[in-house]
């Protein structure tokens, strides 16, 4: 992907970033998109909102988390927590205004994570497929009592040759992140994206984040033959759709 910036954070992290501005004749929110799990900033979901916003002359930040994609870093050491602050910082140093974020998947959690730390900046959220809580309701009880020991959990990835590792350090920082057994304290309005025929995020996880938000102004949309990415053509317009409603 070209036109790819490095933003530095404190102890020397190198976050790769991608910024469209806004026309003058914009006054809408800047939308930021935070990707899945071991993904990054080159996903389809992710350029076509970029394309979208560049098309249509409205700030769109996109980035990888340290340890993916471009970033610095190794993803062994990479936490919900670590990647919510560097998110933070990346709002705050090359965005003004509102914000409209997007999350996908574990991006959905972060998301949430992300929204309660923004006040008064944040004009709404988009989640597709959102994952929050996985390091509980998506690990066995005999895989967290090895993460709980120290040790590494593989499993298949049925997106690549390599298996998924979740490292012990992510899985601590995630049950100490967890969010559906409280009130999450967001009151801007929310659409949440949820395939049927997903795989590896059960859509009634979007009904109970509904159901823990204090907004009122939540829209949930149920896609019966979508699968986990919803990356489809028609996925794609969904999403762009859900987008503009907030311009």
């Amino acid at each position: 992907m070209s036109n790819v910036q490095f933003h530095e954070m404190p102890d020397q992290r190198k976050i790769a970033y991608r910024l469209t501005q806004r026309a003058a004749t914009d006054s809408g929110p800047a939308l930021v998109f935070l990707p899945g799990y071991m993904s990054d900033m080159d996903g389809g979901k992710a350029t076509a909102l970029f394309a979208e916003a560049q098309a249509q002359g409205r700030a769109c930040l996109l980035l990888d988390y340290s340890g993916c994609g471009a970033s610095s870093g190794d993803f062994a050491n990479g936490t919900l927590s670590k990647w919510r602050d560097e998110v933070l910082a990346l709002i705050a140093a090359h965005t003004d205004g509102a914000i409209l974020l997007v999350g996908s998947s574990m991006g959905g959690w972060l998301m949430l994570m992300v929204a309660e730390a923004l006040g008064e900046r944040l004009a709404g959220i988009i989640g597709i497929a959102s994952a929050p809580d996985f390091t509980e309701w998506g690990r066995s009880r005999a895989d967290q009592a090895t993460l709980a020991a120290g040790e590494t959990v593989y499993d298949e990835n049925p997106y690549g040759p390599e298996p998924t590792p979740m490292h012990p350090g992510f899985w601590t920082d995630g049950q100490e992140s967890r969010m559906l057994d409280r009130e999450i304290a967001i009151d801007c309005p929310v659409h949440l994206l949820h395939g049927q025929r997903d795989a590896d995020v059960p859509w009634d996880i979007s009904m109970r984040l509904s159901a823990a938000l204090r907004s009122d102004a939540v829209k949930v949309t149920l896609v019966k033959d979508g699968d986990h990415r919803l990356s489809r053509d028609e996925d794609i317009a969904l999403l762009k759709a859900a987008v503009s409603s907030f311009y």
